[in-house]
C-alpha cells in the first residue's frame, strides 16, 4: 500500500489545505466504514485512491445524516445538509472538509454534477422510507437512490466502453449491493419498523411481517432469505462484466468490491434466519483474503473462486 502522500501527489492533490481535507475524508472512511476505506487503499490505483475515498466519505456522511434519530429530525438535518451541497456545487466552496474534498475532485477530475444531485434527490426517500410493496417499486429505488449512490463514487474511474454501457454495468452492481444490504441489516430495519423486502416477495413465499419480526425459523422464511440471495447473486455475477469495461489498474477494485458482497450473500446463506435475531457484521479475515487474492488476480477479466455459490462458510 503506497503512502497516503505519494496518492495524493498521483492524484494532482496541490496545497496544504486539500491535502488536509482528503486527509480528513480518508480518516472518516476509515472510521466508519473500514471495507470501503482498505478495498480504495490497497487496490485502488494511487491516482484515484484521494478521489474515490473523497466520494465515499461524502456519501458514507449523507447517509449518517439519514439514520439518526426520529423522522422529524433526520428530515430537518438532511434538508439543511442538502442546501449546503447545492451552495457547495455552485460556489465551489464550503467549510465542511469532506464536502471540500469532494470539490477538489470535482475541480480536478472537471465532474458533472448529474450523480451527485441524483444522489441527494434520490436519498430524501430514506428520510421516510415507505418500502415496497411489489418488485417494480424496488427497481424504482434502485435507479433513483442504490444507483446514483455508485455513480457518485465512480468519477475516478476510466470508461473502456461508453457512458451508457458503463452505468448499465454499474446499474447491476447497485441492484445486487441493495438486495445484499436488505438482507444484511434485516435485524436492525426490522427493530425501526422498516422492511427492505417487497411485500410480494413475503406473499409469493407465505411469509408474514410478523414471522419476520419475531425471527420465526421456518422453511418459508428459510426460503424468503434464500430467493433474495440468489437475486442479489445473479445481478453481482453478471455485473462482473464491468472487470472488461475499466483499465487493468482498476480491476482489482472492483473485483474486491464485488467480492465483498458475494461474500456477505454466502455468509447470509449459511445463517439463513439468524439474520433476523442478530446484527450482521463482516469477517475481518474473509475481507482480508479477499484484498490478498484480488490483488493477486491482478487484470485479469476472469471470474474469481468468489462466485462460487456456497450455502456455507468457508
Amino acid at each position: 500500500m503506497r503512502s497516503w502522500r505519494r496518492c495524493l501527489d498521483a492524484a494532482g492533490v496541490r496545497g496544504e489545505t486539500a491535502r488536509a481535507d482528503f486527509s480528513a475524508a480518508e480518516r472518516y472512511l476509515q472510521r466508519r466504514e473500514f471495507a470501503g476505506w482498505g478495498g480504495a487503499r490497497i487496490v485502488a490505483p494511487p491516482e484515484s485512491q484521494p478521489h474515490t475515498i473523497a466520494a465515499l466519505a461524502l456519501a458514507r456522511y449523507t447517509d449518517h445524516l439519514c439514520d439518526r434519530g426520529l423522522v422529524g429530525e433526520r428530515t430537518h438535518r438532511f434538508e439543511e445538509w442538502a442546501a449546503h451541497v447545492g451552495r457547495a456545487l455552485d460556489t465551489g466552496t464550503s467549510g465542511h472538509r469532506l464536502l471540500r474534498a469532494y470539490l477538489h475532485s470535482a475541480s480536478l477530475l472537471n465532474l458533472s454534477r448529474t450523480w451527485i444531485d441524483s444522489y441527494i434527490a434520490g436519498t430524501r426517500i430514506d428520510l421516510e422510507f415507505p418500502g415496497f410493496a411489489r418488485e417494480a417499486d424496488y427497481q424504482r429505488y434502485v435507479d433513483a437512490v442504490s444507483l446514483p449512490s455508485v455513480m457518485l463514487c465512480m468519477g475516478a474511474v476510466p470508461r473502456l466502453v461508453s457512458e451508457q454501457g458503463f452505468t448499465s454495468s454499474c446499474r447491476l452492481l447497485a441492484d445486487g449491493a441493495q438486495r445484499t444490504d436488505i438482507l444484511t441489516d434485516l435485524f436492525e430495519d426490522l427493530r425501526e419498523g422498516r422492511l427492505g423486502l417487497p411485500v410480494s416477495d413475503l406473499d409469493r413465499h407465505g411469509v408474514t411481517r410478523a414471522d419476520l419480526t419475531d425471527g420465526l425459523d421456518t422453511s418459508e422464511v428459510r426460503a424468503l432469505i434464500s430467493a433474495t440471495a440468489s437475486s442479489a447473486r445473479a445481478s453481482l455475477v453478471e455485473a462482473e462484466r464491468i472487470l472488461g469495461e475499466v483499465p487493468p489498474d482498476h480491476r482489482p477494485s472492483f473485483r474486491f468490491l464485488i467480492g465483498v458482497f458475494l461474500n456477505r450473500l454466502d455468509d447470509v446463506r449459511a445463517r439463513g434466519p439468524a439474520v433476523i435475531r442478530r446484527p450482521y457484521h463482516d469477517r475481518p479475515l474473509a475481507c482480508l483474503r479477499l484484498l490478498v487474492r484480488s490483488r493477486r488476480a491482478g487484470a485479469s477479466t476472469n471470474r474469481t473462486p468468489i462466485t462460487r455459490d456456497r450455502t456455507t462458510r468457508q
